[in-house]
């Protein structure tokens, strides 16, 4: 089949996390990651250069050869900023993680290492690419207006209107003493925790989650958790006005433990939480070249 320029309606597509990569294959046409072609692996992320890179293309190798045969039309990535993403050259420093690739043109490598045109690579925020995945075949489908978030190591956000997803990194925006990052992610539970206890947790968010059954300090935690994210998102909600809030991420894995107080307090908008786990990013990354998805005359 010709999509244009697309030799098939097929692209390989990668998540990149703080301590792994998730790669798999996309059907443009249904925005649907292939059975069984899912491949994640450990990456060393304060590694050389050499090591993280050769960890991520021997992810997408692993994938390749899976689906042997399977003609694919591009490379997709889903990844943590600060990044020129149109560039493909990242700008990491200072996240204790991926610093090794500063200024790297990762386009370029990643195209000579696969064996693919440079230019049918092409990379988008991590954030925005897990709540567009959502919206096309998610939580979100059924919406026009969507604001995603995504609670983890960091707090990414995301508006969509018909279809359109783009990145509106709240997590940089201003929130009592700092930034909405600091108070929204996996750090703002080790910290208030230690606070109150003297303890620092080894097992982040899951393990608060498991204290939480007995413990009412930790209980109390994901409340405090829940009042700051709705004082926080209650101005950016009633500025994009949107039809429903998805809450996404791995600490929304402890939503029992938050959600009721977030939905009571935050009662303006409609909230739900994310339905397609690792598959969102790699299907919001590959989402990149649905621009290319039409007929060729």
């Amino acid at each position: 089949m010709q999509i244009n320029n697309l030799p098939s309606t097929y692209i390989l597509t990668a998540d990149i996390g703080g301590s792994h990569i998730t790669a798999g294959i996309c059907d443009l046409r249904t925005h649907v990651i292939l059975d069984q072609s899912i491949t994640r692996i450990g990456v060393d992320s304060k590694g050389s250069a050499n090591d993280i890179l050769t960890s991520w293309g021997d992810a997408c190798e692993q994938v390749l050869k899976k689906n042997n045969g399977l003609t694919i039309s591009g490379l997709s990535i889903a990844m943590p900023g600060p990044f020129d993403y149109p560039g493909g050259i990242s700008y990491i420093k200072g996240l204790d993680k991926y610093e090794a690739l500063y200024g790297m043109n990762i386009r370029q490598y990643l195209g000579a290492l696969l064996k693919i045109d440079p230019q049918s690579v092409r990379f988008r925020n991590d954030a925005e690419s897990t709540i567009a995945g959502e919206v096309l075949t998610g939580a979100g489908k059924d919406y026009q207006r969507v604001m995603g978030v995504t609670l983890g190591t960091g707090f990414g956000s995301a508006y969509s209107e018909n279809k359109i997803t783009k990145d509106i990194n709240l997590g940089s925006e201003p929130y009592k003493d700092a930034i909405a990052d600091a108070y929204l992610s996996t750090r703002w539970f080790l910290k208030r925790y230690h606070e109150l206890t003297g303890t620092w947790l080894t097992g982040g968010v899951k393990e608060l989650s498991e204290l939480a059954t007995t413990s009412t300090i930790a209980r109390d935690l994901f409340k405090e958790f829940a009042i700051n994210m709705s004082d926080f998102l209650s101005a950016p909600v009633q500025q994009h006005n949107p039809e429903v809030l998805i809450i996404c991420g791995n600490i929304a894995k402890a939503s029992i433990f938050f959600l009721p107080y977030l939905t009571e307090e935050l009662n303006s908008v409609t909230i739900k939480l994310a339905l397609l786990d690792e598959n969102a990013p790699l299907i919001g990354a590959a989402a990149k070249f649905d621009d290319l998805m039409k007929p060729a005359f």
